[in-house]
């Protein structure tokens, strides 16, 4: 049973910076990709980031390259978005996810982590 449980969101002022983790368990995930999305007030969900687990080759969105950073911990299953400047605009429930390297949507999913950042 694949699980992935996020954390480290919280209230933080515009400008700050706020790393988030997801710790993953229930298997090996070495032909997976890991990715990170968001979901603001009235927003549809956004792609933000991803991570190849094996090689950790990474993609960003447009609107967070250079602000965010996306990386993981094999040793302790753990993946991390480190996020730079925050701006009010930023304010999210923000997931993880997984999904195979062969193709298909994101299967795996957290419960998310709010993260608000105050103007």
């Amino acid at each position: 049973q694949v699980q992935l449980v996020e954390s480290g969101g919280g209230l933080v002022q515009a400008g700050s910076s706020l790393t988030l983790s997801c710790a993953a368990s229930g298997q090996t995930f070495s032909s997976y990709i890991m990715g990170w999305f968001r979901q603001g007030p009235g927003k549809e969900r956004e792609f933000l980031a991803h991570i190849y687990w094996g090689g950790g080759s990474t993609a960003y969105a447009d609107s967070v390259k250079g602000r965010f950073t996306i990386a993981r911990d094999i040793t302790k299953n753990t993946m991390y978005l480190q996020m730079n400047n925050l701006k009010p605009e930023d304010t999210a429930v923000y997931y993880c996810a997984a999904r195979s390297i062969v193709g298909g949507n994101y299967n795996y999913w957290g419960q998310g982590t709010q993260v608000t950042v105050s103007s």
